[in-house]
């Protein structure tokens, strides 16, 4: 009878959730996630069977896996009084200057804030499977963190890792003294990531993938002034967005997963490119761009978790 459940399990339908990374722009997918909740009167927590992200996504991601937050409770998480307490800049940044001696901010404020969360509790407490990724400067690899493989990591670990953003925040440094940057440096969309880990994790085949970006920059570059480029130059016009941006993981997820696949995302319009951009004024741009997801996908996503 066991063996006879475990391989009818393998056919049920599960539901995973997946974060791009974006800074303060992944705020748009928590607004989306609000009115999700509010009209289908279920919890995001209650809703998914496994959450995955990556750099600021991990955070959001763990926050409904461990703590069955609302959306409305994790965005509040990045509300001004949390972002200027996280986002605290370092006494060497010079905001003058492309080229700077020192990351732009400390890392006590962001430790604090998930101290506050997580405290000590290791993956293997959170409530649903969870999964994030970062990448090994030393071993020159990436290191996936989840409830299943590594249940002895710290989720205060896990996301740090995550979103050691490179220029932004410093390497950070793990319990097994290993030290790491940011996930997005792997992929900043963990759909293909998420997916592969969770068919082994749930033990199941037929899984439903709802991906939530943190909007595309579609600004021009043209490109006969690009030609005269340097380090500076590519860097000033947002090489580092270009790499984030790929939509390449989108292309293929939706190719492979068809139906089973649901990706909301849009242009930036006017909202700042960089990830740290937390004016009022942009915060308030960022909140409307996930208005606007939810005026565009909301049907189709109150369809896609209940079908």
């Amino acid at each position: 009878m066991k063996n006879f459940f475990s391989y009818f399990s393998k056919f049920n339908q599960k539901k995973i959730i997946c974060f791009d990374g974006g800074g303060v722009r992944t705020i748009a997918a928590l607004v989306f996630l609000k009115k999700l909740e509010a009209e289908s009167g279920k919890k995001v927590a209650d809703i998914f069977d496994m959450f995955i992200g990556t750099s600021a996504g991990a955070f959001n991601a763990a926050c409904f896996a461990f703590g069955g937050f609302s959306a409305d409770k994790v965005k509040k998480y990045w509300s001004k009084n949390y972002l200027d307490k996280i986002m605290k800049s370092s006494f060497f940044w010079d905001k003058a200057s492309l080229i700077q001696a020192r990351p732009r901010y400390e890392s006590e404020g962001r430790a604090e804030l998930l101290n506050q969360i997580f405290k000590s509790n290791t993956l293997k407490e959170s409530n649903k499977p969870f999964l994030c990724y970062a990448y090994d400067i030393e071993k020159r690899t990436h290191v996936i963190f989840d409830t299943a493989n590594t249940p002895n990591t710290l989720f205060t670990d896990a996301i740090a890792a995550s979103s050691a953003a490179p220029m932004y925040f410093p390497t950070h440094q793990m319990k097994d003294k290993s030290w790491m940057i940011d996930g997005s440096i792997v992929s900043n969309n963990p759909t293909l990531i998420g997916y592969s880990y969770s068919k082994k994790i749930l033990e199941a085949n037929n899984i439903k993938i709802l991906s939530l970006g943190s909007g595309l920059n579609k600004k021009k570059i043209k490109g006969d002034i690009s030609t005269k480029w340097g380090g500076v130059g590519w860097l000033r016009n947002d090489i580092i967005g270009m790499l984030l941006d790929s939509e390449i993981h989108n292309e293929i997820s939706n190719d492979f997963f068809s139906e089973n696949y649901l990706r909301i995302n849009s242009s930036l319009g006017k909202i700042n490119k960089f990830l740290d951009d937390d004016s009022e004024e942009n915060l308030e741009r960022i909140h409307l761009m996930g208005m606007d997801w939810w005026t565009n996908y909301g049907e189709k996503a109150l369809k896609f978790i209940d079908s």
